[in-house]
C-alpha cells in the first residue's frame, strides 16, 4: 500500500474533531465565508485565512481587527490597511479568488528574538509499524512574514533552544515529552479514518500560556527540517523510517 496523502486542510480537522482528546487543541476553524470571517473577527479579533489545499505556507494570510475598528491583512510582506470590513473582505475576496479558503481562530504565538515561533512534531511508523513521535523542531518565522515555513522565509532551530527563555530545562524535557505524546494520539486519530498513512508532521502553536494547539497534519512531511539539529541521531532515524515506509508495500 502506498503512503496514503491526504491534501484537504478541512477534512483532516474534521477528523480530528471527532477526538474528545483532541478536539480540545484545535482553533475554532470555519470554511472561508465573509459571514464566519465578521463573526470570528469580532470574537477572536485576530485570524489566518488560509487555503484548504496548500503548502508551504503559501496562500496564508492574517487578518486583525484593531482597537479603533480598522482592519489589516497581510499576504506574504504586504499588509493592507482599511477603514471598514467590508472593504476589508472585498478586497480579501479578491486575493482569494474565489478557491476554497478556510478561518481559523488566530493563536497569539511564543517568540523568540521577538519573532514568532511554532513546532513540528515529526510522528512515524517505526520498523514494527508502531506509531512513535521521532522528532520536535521549532520553525521561527521571518521578520516580515505571517507564517514559519522554512520554504518562506522561516528558520529551523531546536526546540530546546526556542523555549529555554520561557521555560527551565526540567520543564522543557517534560513539555516535549508531551508533545510527543500528542503526536501519537494525533496520528491514531488520522489513522481511524485514513488507513494508507504511515507519517504524519504536526505543526503545533504554543500560546503565551504554554498551551498547545494543533494548527494543522501534513500526511507527506518532509523529513530534511531535521538535518537542522544538532542532534544528527534523530535525523538518521526519521530517515531510516521515512525510507522503510516508503518501500513498503503493505
Amino acid at each position: 500500500m502506498a503512503i496514503q496523502r491526504v491534501r484537504s486542510k478541512w477534512e483532516k480537522t474534521i477528523v480530528l474533531l471527532h477526538s474528545d482528546e483532541l478536539r480540545q487543541r484545535i482553533p475554532v476553524t470555519q470554511v472561508w465565508s465573509t459571514s464566519d470571517l465578521e463573526q470570528m473577527l469580532n470574537e477572536f479579533e485576530m485570524l489566518y485565512v488560509k487555503p484548504d489545499h496548500g503548502t508551504f505556507g503559501n496562500g496564508v494570510i492574517r487578518v486583525e481587527k484593531t482597537a479603533d475598528n480598522t482592519y489589516t491583512y497581510q499576504l506574504g510582506t504586504k499588509l493592507q490597511r482599511f477603514s471598514s470590513f467590508e472593504s476589508m473582505a472585498q478586497s480579501l475576496g479578491q486575493a482569494i479568488q474565489g478557491r476554497k479558503y478556510l478561518i481559523q481562530q488566530g493563536i497569539h504565538l511564543l517568540t523568540y528574538d521577538k519573532r514568532r515561533f511554532d513546532v513540528r512534531v515529526m510522528v512515524q511508523r517505526n520498523l514494527k509499524q508502531q506509531w512513535v513521535t521521532t522528532g520536535v523542531i521549532g520553525r521561527v518565522s521571518h521578520p516580515s512574514k505571517v507564517v514559519t515555513n522554512c520554504h518562506n522565509g522561516g528558520t529551523a532551530m531546536s526546540f530546546e533552544k526556542l523555549m529555554g527563555s520561557h521555560l527551565s530545562s526540567a520543564q522543557i524535557a517534560s513539555y516535549q515529552e508531551w508533545l510527543a505524546e500528542l503526536g501519537v494520539a494525533t496520528a491514531h486519530q488520522m489513522q481511524t479514518k485514513y488507513k494508507g498513512i504511515k507519517e504524519i508532521g504536526l505543526d503545533l502553536a504554543i500560546d503565551q500560556s504554554f498551551r498547545p494547539w494543533i494548527l494543522e497534519v501534513n500526511t507527506m512531511p518532509d523529513p530534511y527540517i531535521f538535518r537542522k539539529l544538532p542532534d544528527k541521531d534523530i535525523f538518521r532515524r526519521i530517515y531510516r523510517y521515512h525510507v522503510a515506509n516508503i518501500r513498503k508495500k503493505k
